[in-house]
């Protein structure tokens, strides 16, 4: 046990030695305002840094203060995200700093149980804010430290079951430091981004070679052991673009599916992929312009094959019947740029409309 203690110790001075010397220099790392690290802890999610990075800076500079977001409208907040993916991130931010303004009148939560209860903040955001700006002594869990400890320590339980999340917890919260707990928590997660990598790590210039269960048992790619299998859906998206004087039809996309407030074309979803065929212009009552190739956009956990058929519509009786048929409004090309949409039709845009409009 006492060597046990030991090397927790050991582990401890020693990490935060190579934080010193190798960490990155990151804008949310100079502030303990609970706003931008909330902000820089919501984007990093789902999102590597070099890709959060000037979303960071463009949301900061949209919404510089809390109250600026709260007053917000979710299609303004949905714009600046747009491009991030996973939108509810977007969506969850906005409610929760509606709900800083509303419930808290302004003033930041300061403790891990009080930002539990904030609308979209897990127990890694939680843990995050709590200990980055309030040094309160509580763990962050995030893919990074569920890895560095699994290796070096030998935690071989399964990462997404409830037995396994407690263990770790527990394994964290014995070798987190009262007095640098925010120091201690970004060090971690630096370890596992930098050096402890998912694929290929350079083990033989890991600080803990020497003590890593894993680089000694030569477990380094099994471990951690994460026990689910993602199982992916493909849909198929057939989109009707309704073009009339300089003006094109959107709608919403509603809740509880992909790409939830964000606008897109008139849409009916087939079955299969054969289902998504040029069409013949004698085949509609419109003029068919063109239909664009099968497009094929990947989300984390479906693959999405879609087709665009362009149709222009000659009278105004038509137009109007098209946005009642499709509940949809009529949009402006030449200002569709800011309203919020997918990445998706942002592609078919750029793809096929280039020439005219800058999306």
């Amino acid at each position: 046990m006492a060597e046990f203690s030991k090397f927790n110790a050991l582990f401890v001075e020693n990490l935060l030695v190579w934080y010193e010397r190798n960490k990155r220099n990151l804008p949310w790392r100079d502030t303990q305002d609970p706003y931008k690290v909330w902000i820089s802890e919501i984007i990093l999610q789902q999102t590597r840094v070099d890709q959060g990075l000037p979303y960071y800076h463009r949301f900061l500079k949209t919404f510089p203060k809390l109250k600026d977001l709260a007053e917000a409208d979710e299609q303004t907040v949905l714009s600046v995200w747009q491009g991030l993916g996973y939108y509810s991130r977007a969506r969850n931010l906005h409610q929760g700093a509606k709900q800083v303004r509303n419930e808290y009148k302004g003033k930041y939560p300061v403790s891990y149980e009080e930002w539990l209860k904030i609308k979209g903040v897990g127990t890694y955001t939680a843990a995050a804010i709590a200990s980055f700006c309030f040094k309160e002594q509580v763990p962050v869990l995030d893919g990074n430290v569920f890895r560095v400890l699994s290796r070096i320590f030998g935690i071989s339980e399964d990462i997404l079951s409830g037995k396994g999340k407690k263990l770790f917890w527990e394994k964290a919260l014995e070798l987190i430091p009262a007095t640098t707990p925010d120091i201690f928590n970004q060090a971690i997660m630096e370890y596992g981004a930098l050096q402890c990598t998912p694929k290929s790590p350079d083990c033989e210039q890991c600080v803990f070679k020497k003590h890593c269960f894993a680089y000694k048992k030569n477990l380094v790619g099994e471990l951690p052991f994460k026990n689910k299998k993602l199982v992916r859906k493909s849909r198929y998206f057939e989109y009707s673009v309704f073009l009339y004087k300089g003006s094109v039809l959107l709608k919403k996309r509603g809740k509880g599916d992909i790409w939830e407030g964000l606008n897109e074309f008139p849409l009916i979803e087939k079955t299969k992929i054969s289902d998504l065929e040029k069409k013949s212009p004698s085949k509609t009552s419109l003029t068919l312009e063109f239909s664009s190739e099968v497009f094929k956009h990947v989300l984390s956990h479906q693959d999405l094959y879609c087709i665009f058929h362009v149709y222009q519509v000659k009278t105004k009786a038509q137009w109007q019947a098209l946005i009642q048929q499709w509940e949809a409004e009529p949009v402006e090309l030449t200002k569709i740029t800011p309203i919020p949409k997918p990445v998706l039709l942002t592609k078919f845009l750029n793809t096929y409309f280039n020439d005219y409009f800058s999306v």
